[in-house]
């Protein structure tokens, strides 16, 4: 009876063991792999020069490229004259294929508002095929106190109306009143066979309207949805239109400062109260 007590308390205890050993491993994955996968996808890891070279060129890697772009961009911000070499890579870069970069780039090159090699690329990225760029392009170029987006950054303050990219049945993912992020999936058109294309939305906003009823047979170019602008992009909009913003800006500045937006901060009507101040301040100065 001993022999075989001590035995099974033997047994017993490997098998705790093993059970500690496998809920540690566990723990340390939940971990570990977070960290790595946010390793790799967070920006703000500083980038030495010789990876900061290699990441910029890494055309196999876009996320490389940005994670370059952005660290670039901070080395700008602090007066670092060194980052004046890449100039002419990363302004290269406005010709890239990958939207998702052009995103980013269309950002940075905001960075140094005394740049003309910046300046010329932002120019032509006001004009991408993609809203997000020409978004960003047209606020970056606020910083070299050039209105050339103002055309864009106009429709940051009104509803976005998405439309069917094709014939089928729509079923809808977005539900009235939520919230969707740039690129997210608000509907499904189903073409029969089991296939069905995704209707994704090219700027954030909240589900306004829902265009057609679901499950309702729909064409290539009816509308959906419509979502209301972006709270971001009414903000980064309001302080546009306080640099660059003319006359013809007043009357929706105007209305957003007496009567605000219930969805929105205080700050932004005040926002819109100091464009319409600086507004009028231009047209002073260049009154004869």
């Amino acid at each position: 009876y001993g022999d075989w007590s001590s035995d099974v308390c033997s047994s017993d205890l490997k098998q705790r063991r093993r059970i500690t050993l496998y809920v540690t491993i566990v723990a340390i994955a939940f971990v570990v792999i977070p960290f790595l996968f946010w390793r790799g996808t967070w920006f703000g890891r500083p980038l030495p020069d010789a990876d900061l070279e290699q990441y910029l060129n890494d055309t196999s890697q876009p996320r490389h490229i940005q994670h370059a772009l952005v660290q670039i961009s901070e080395r700008i911000e602090r007066g670092d004259r060194g980052a004046e070499r890449w100039y002419p890579r990363v302004a290269e870069l406005a010709t890239s294929p990958v939207t998702e970069l052009r995103v980013t780039l269309a950002f940075v090159l905001g960075s140094d508002s005394k740049s003309e090699l910046f300046h010329n690329a932002l120019l032509k990225l006001v004009a991408d095929p993609d809203v997000l760029v020409r978004r960003n392009a047209a606020l970056s170029l606020v910083r070299f106190n050039d209105a050339a987006g103002l055309d864009v950054i106009r429709p940051m303050f009104q509803a976005t109306v998405v439309k069917a990219n094709a014939a089928g049945t729509v079923r809808y993912r977005a539900q009235m009143d939520s919230g969707v992020e740039g690129g997210t999936v608000v509907a499904r058109i189903e073409q029969g066979a089991g296939t069905s294309v995704n209707v994704t939305t090219p700027v954030p906003g909240k589900v306004l309207e829902l265009k057609r009823p679901e499950g309702s047979e729909v064409s290539e170019g009816d509308e959906l949805l419509v979502l209301s602008p972006g709270e971001m992009h009414v903000w980064e909009g309001l302080r546009a239109l306080t640099v660059i913003g003319s006359a013809e800006d007043l009357e929706l500045l105007t209305q957003f400062e007496r009567f605000g937006s219930a969805d929105l901060p205080e700050r932004y009507r005040q926002q819109a109260q100091i464009a319409i101040e600086e507004i009028h301040k231009r047209g002073e100065a260049v009154r004869p």
